[in-house]
């Protein structure tokens, strides 16, 4: 059987800038099992469909100890490296997010998405604040002897007007990369950036693999791929699409015998 740190030892080896690992969310067992089974070679967690899917909304509104019972189950249910959304890390102190990543660690998940949004705002956790709490991610790997990936997520591409996507923000997410490189991260997620010449300078400067989304009006992921993106992931799209799927197909049956 494959441990806990072997599995995290092949997710790190899947970053390749220029052949990027595909994550295609998934919220529980079953759609995690689904994704697996199309040849998926990690699964990863997203946050808003956990959250969704459990009667909760987006924003670590859902309790941590929900989210790690769902996460062992998904653990559980596939023979591949999981990884976990984990929002701004449940804390808002390094030692209260190494505590919650700890928790999260017992469940046998090798990578985390931590953001550096202050949580319930949409303003930017100070740089060394938020490398603080990265070191304290790291920490809690090491203690439990998993070399977890760190995916170090950035809100300044999507909590800026579009107008404002240039150059000078790319500065800015380019500073906050090296910064979370120097603090123990594995990856840089920058979400809302879908210019290809700007990601492509990012992909050439950052100092750790770069992680876009794929979502509507985002390149292609061939195009992605070509840029240097290192991993590729779909967020909430899967189960925003299943969901508007179930709905077309719920009130097409209520309504078939009239």
């Amino acid at each position: 059987m494959t441990s806990q740190a072997e599995y995290a030892a092949t997710f790190k080896n899947l970053h390749k800038k220029g052949d990027p690992v595909i994550l295609f969310n998934v919220w529980d067992p079953g759609s995690a099992q689904a994704v697996a089974d199309q040849g998926a070679h990690a699964v990863a967690l997203g946050s808003h469909g956990v959250a969704n899917a459990l009667g909760y909304e987006d924003g670590e509104q859902i309790p941590l100890e929900l989210v790690a019972a769902n996460a062992r189950r998904v653990v559980d249910s596939v023979q591949l490296p999981v990884t976990l959304d984990f929002e701004t890390g449940y804390g808002d102190t390094p030692e209260k997010v190494k505590n919650s990543v700890s928790i999260a660690l017992q469940q046998g998940i090798v990578g985390v998405n931590i953001e550096d949004q202050v949580f319930g705002s949409s303003e930017l956790v100070p740089i060394d604040e938020q490398a603080a709490r990265l070191r304290a991610v790291r920490e809690a790997g090491v203690e439990a002897g998993v070399d977890i990936f760190i995916n170090a997520r950035s809100d300044l591409f999507k909590n800026a007007d579009p107008a404002q996507h240039d150059e000078v923000l790319l500065e800015e997410a380019i500073a906050r990369a090296k910064a979370y490189a120097d603090a123990g991260a594995d990856g840089f997620f920058l979400p809302g950036i879908v210019d290809i010449d700007l990601i492509k300078m990012l992909c050439e400067r950052s100092p750790l693999p770069v992680n876009i989304i794929a979502i509507p009006g985002a390149p292609s992921n061939a195009d992605l791929a070509s840029a240097g993106v290192s991993r590729i992931s779909y967020g909430p799209v899967p189960y925003l699409q299943m969901i508007e799927w179930l709905k077309e197909k719920a009130a097409a049956a209520l309504q078939s015998t009239r």
